[in-house]
């Protein structure tokens, strides 16, 4: 559908970049490409915008890091550490901090916007999820998401060690141990990461060749492709008037969305450099440099590998000895279950969804959580799952700072990490039927006006009102969730023939029970109506988005 005159600027750059580069139909199209206008869809800007200040504060750090694990006697300015033995590294780090004019703003910066790099891709895939973004044709780009947070992990986990301080170090302890229970092959990846036996003296250099070049990298490369199938794709929208699966309404690219993006990114570098002036992170210089023999109370580490700390916090010292050789469970299976069970859920789920529901239409148009409530809940059971893990990573603080037993807390613990995906599931569906059924209400019997009337016969009533076009739009977008044709047997109870085997009969099973309409819309009208009192609530017509 046409979007009007083309604006006097975007006309002036595309005849000017088409007179020298034949380049003006493609920027006409394309600067005028219309995106949808949502708040939830600026969360993944958060983080690819972390991601550009990472890139501006990581290229001015390396300029005075040493990613050498060499001894030094440190003579810098902070005279607590002064004429003690360390590395290069954390002698680098600490002259970053107190002599480099900007140095501790750039790395405090630099931490600030790796949580908020990570932090906003959690957030943004659970956007993705719960509005079923992911569905056809977007599953590669779901992969692609998936990829780049398993490699934001590594990429925070390589540049945590780089300092080689006290904590850093104890982190790299538990990384070493992870690696080298790995069967068959961890002493191999333990001697090529640390470069002999541990701490060897490699380690800092490998770590800061993956975290400043290879990492990024493939982070950039994924990224490019993220954004770029992201625009052929177009964008989803939420569900509202006018919203199809063969338009998008919105506003265009330039300038509206453009202008948009360039303040929001502002926003977030404003919001990152004031946390680094104001809020300290990562004191290295509290900690000490990093010698094996020590550990500090209390270590924690960033949030994003809480939940593995929490892992490995309440598994059972469980092991397998078999033919000389040792299989520690309590290090392999909080170390890769966890990840295993979010990352590898995360990557087949459409693909799963697909299965299960026999959906394979396009869908260009976002659904409410509450319209698919299994997938809602599965959704937070594993939010739960995530969260009880990085809870219990610090439940030796919980137990001090609350006077508990830590015993204690660890068996709750592992109680609750089974009991509380449950729970949420349990509590999250009827959320959801809830909040359908409110929905439903919407329809059928308008909205609260806020009005009190007496009928003829006494009784009083609060008039409901006919709700906003906007609004019944909104709520109308809802579709039932997509479900397997001819699930049922027929007359002679013989099923269909794809469901007739044990994996058809449960697949079967699987597709009426999360597919099909859990409450349907009331096409009725109530006391609103039928009293005659007619109001518009909600926003207004004047709607002057355009479609494309």
């Amino acid at each position: 559908m046409s979007t009007g005159t083309v604006p006097k600027p975007i006309a002036g750059t595309s005849s000017f970049l088409d007179d020298r580069l034949g380049a003006g139909n493609f920027l006409k199209r394309n600067l005028r490409k219309v995106f949808p206008d949502h708040w939830s869809f600026l969360l993944g800007e958060i983080a690819l915008y972390s991601f550009i200040i990472l890139l501006l504060t990581g290229t001015f750090l390396t300029f005075f890091f040493k990613p050498s694990m060499g001894h030094v006697v440190y003579e810098g300015s902070y005279e607590p550490l002064k004429d003690v033995t360390m590395s290069e590294a954390y002698a680098s780090s600490l002259h970053i901090s107190f002599d480099v004019r900007g140095g501790l703003l750039m790395r405090q910066m630099h931490h600030w916007a790796a949580l908020l790099f990570v932090a906003g891709m959690m957030v943004h895939a659970l956007r993705v999820f719960f509005t079923g973004a992911y569905r056809k044709p977007r599953e590669l780009n779901w992969l692609i998401g998936v990829g780049l947070l398993t490699l934001a992990l590594l990429e925070g986990l390589t540049g945590y060690s780089l300092p080689d301080d006290l904590l850093s170090g104890a982190g790299l302890r538990i990384t070493e141990g992870v690696a080298i229970s790995l069967p068959l092959v961890g002493t191999w990846i333990t001697f090529f990461l640390f470069g002999g036996e541990y701490p060897g003296e490699d380690v800092i250099s490998r770590f800061y060749s993956l975290h400043i070049l290879l990492i990024p990298g493939i982070l950039l490369a994924l990224i490019s492709a993220h954004m770029v199938l992201m625009w052929v794709q177009k964008h989803t929208q939420m569900p509202g008037k006018g919203r199809t699966n063969t338009n998008v309404v919105g506003a265009p690219f330039y300038p509206a969305f453009m202008a948009k993006a360039g303040a929001y990114f502002m926003f977030t570098f404003g919001v990152i450099a004031l946390l680094g002036t104001f809020a300290q992170i990562n004191p290295i210089w509290l900690f000490g440099p990093y010698t094996p023999a020590d550990i500090s109370a209390g270590s924690q580490p960033d949030f994003y590998m809480g939940f593995l700390e929490g892992s490995l916090r309440l598994m059972p010292a469980w092991e397998i000895n078999v033919l000389g050789f040792t299989l520690p469970l309590s290090v392999l299976i909080p170390a890769l279950v966890p990840m295993g069970i979010i990352m590898t859920g995360l990557a087949l789920y459409p693909f799963i969804e697909q299965w299960v529901t026999g959906d394979r239409s396009e869908h260009h148009v976002a659904e409410r959580p509450r319209n698919n409530p299994h997938r809602t809940s599965i959704g937070m059971s594993a939010i739960t799952f995530y969260g009880v893990l990085w809870l219990l990573g610090a439940n030796d603080e919980i137990s001090s700072f609350f006077h508990v037993s830590l015993n204690w807390t660890t068996y709750v613990g592992r109680v609750l990490v089974f009991v509380g995906p449950l729970v949420a599931y349990i509590v999250t569906y009827r959320i959801c039927l809830g909040l359908q059924r409110a929905d439903a209400a919407v329809i059928g019997h308008g909205v609260e006006s806020g009005v009190i009337k007496r009928l003829p016969h006494g009784e009083y009533i609060e008039v409901h009102v006919p709700p906003n076009e906007a609004i019944e739009a909104h709520v109308r977008g809802k579709t039932p969730v997509p479900m397997i044709a001819g699930t049922d047997a027929d007359s002679d109870g013989i099923p269909p023939k794809g469901m007739r085997g044990p994996l058809g009969k449960l697949r079967a099973k699987m597709s009426k029970a999360y597919g099909g309409e859990k409450i349907a819309l009331d096409d009725g009208h109530g006391h609103g109506d039928e009293h005659g009192e007619h109001a518009e609530v909600g926003p207004g017509k004047d709607d002057k988005s355009l479609t494309h």
